[in-house]
Order: structure tokens, then sequence, then C-alpha cells
């Protein structure tokens, strides 16, 4: 997950405080571009932070979804961690078997270091 700074943040916190919202009024409220807000929308609907809605497929009205509100409660933390989508799904993630990571956040062999 690679976010644009503040950009995707900013519209991230626009959709968090006004609600659901169209291109154009997330421009007036972040202050960029409406084509940037353009190109960022579909970017983070990918990454499962904003989820376009509406009555029509075109509608372009998108909300936040519940990884986007912990990835603005994880912002300040985006810098300094590898795996920021990791952190933002929580300690939950990736119980699935997908190796290493799952055996950790599971609490797997290697948990027991004898300490």
């Amino acid at each position: 997950m690679k976010l644009r700074q503040p950009t995707d943040f900013l519209i991230l916190e626009a959709l968090e405080d006004e609600g659901r919202n169209v291109a154009t009024n997330l421009a007036a409220h972040t202050g960029k571009s409406r084509k940037n807000i353009n190109t960022r929308l579909p970017v983070l609907e990918d990454y499962g932070l904003v989820r376009k809605i509406g009555p029509a497929e075109r509608s372009g009205l998108y909300e936040i979804t519940s990884a986007g509100k912990a990835a603005l409660v994880y912002r300040d933390q985006y810098d300094e961690v590898d795996d920021f989508e990791a952190l933002i799904e929580g300690p939950n993630a990736g119980t699935d078997g997908e190796g290493e990571r799952a055996s950790f956040v599971r609490g797997g062999d290697d948990a027991d270091d004898g300490e």
C-alpha cells in the first residue's frame, strides 16, 4: 500500500468528517485539485480505504471504510512501519496460513523463546 501524503489522508479525513462525498466537494475540502482527487479515489478504493456508492455506478459518490478509518488512526505511524496495510488490518490479519506472518500472529513455534 503506497499512500500519497498528505493528499490521501486529507481525502480520508474529509470523508470521515463530512460523510459521503464526490470529488468536486472533496477538492474544496482538501484544497487539492479535482483532477488530483479523481486520480487518488480509485487508488484508495483499490486499497479498500474508500468505497464507491450511490444509486448509479458512475455516480462518483464515495464513503470511507473501516480500513480507511483505521488508516487515519495510525496515520502518524505510516512512515515508521514497513507494512502499513498489515498495521491497519489489525492483529488478526493474515491468520489464514500465510506462512511466517500468520505463524507470528497466532503465536506459532517461535513464540516461546525461553525468557
